[in-house]
């Protein structure tokens, strides 16, 4: 990875033209509504959706390490929609002969350097519906370290620069929101809702609610 020298600076916005787009394009989608009224909907799609049908992964992980709590490694990196560092698990695009797994592995040792072992694999989920047809999987990696284990080298791409930051879980949640107060940086909003996830459910007494509850009727989602 580069020095860095300066900050980031967006010099110029302007138009794109479609023929232009190599990620992404717009489309108009007319559809007729619930109650039979014609309709349109703009979308942003990608453009480089492989055969796995999924367009990227993003890898919830938890680092092991034996004197030390548990932790996670979130990463920071420019994003110019933003103009600003936003505070990310590592993810990436799935290229077009890979699988979730395998994209999780590849890009978390690009991102991170270290290498991971793959837990989970969630389904296919709508990143931003009201927006974009794109869509992505979580999978949850595990990354074992020794006792003098250090940070090994990222892999990164010409005009990556990401900053990685290891946190222990039990911080996790209190980390996020002062990252979020600072000038000029976001938290992502799936890793804020995993994080907020975890603390509802550490300081709520709803698990001991529900225990005491009789098991509930099958829903009927008809007419709903």
């Amino acid at each position: 990875m580069a020095t860095k020298t300066q900050e980031p600076v967006i010099t110029k916005t302007s138009d794109l033209p479609l023929d232009e787009a190599r990620w992404i394009t717009l489309k108009k989608i007319d559809y007729v509504d619930q109650v039979g009224k014609a309709r349109t909907w703009e979308v942003a799609e990608r453009k480089t959706r492989g055969k796995s049908g999924v367009d990227a992964v993003a890898m919830g992980n938890i680092l092991l390490h034996p004197s030390r709590p548990p932790s996670t490694l979130v990463v920071i990196q420019y994003r110019p929609p933003l103009d600003s560092y936003t505070v990310e698990w590592p993810a990436g695009l799935i290229d077009a002969e890979e699988t979730a797994e395998q994209a999780a592995v590849r890009e978390f040792k690009e991102e991170t350097g270290y290498d991971c072992s793959v837990l989970s694999v969630s389904p296919p989920q709508a990143a931003d519906p009201g927006m974009t047809n794109a869509n992505m999987q979580l999978v949850m990696v595990e990354v074992k370290l020794g006792e003098g284990d250090e940070k090994p080298e990222q892999r990164l791409e010409d005009g990556e620069h990401i900053e990685r930051v290891v946190i222990p879980l039990s911080e996790f949640y209190d980390r996020l929101v002062e990252y979020s107060k600072r000038e000029r940086f976001v938290v992502a909003a799936k890793l804020f809702h995993f994080a907020a996830g975890m603390q509802f459910a550490k300081t709520q007494k709803y698990d001991d609610l529900y225990s005491r509850l009789p098991a509930p009727e099958p829903l009927e989602f008809e007419n709903i």
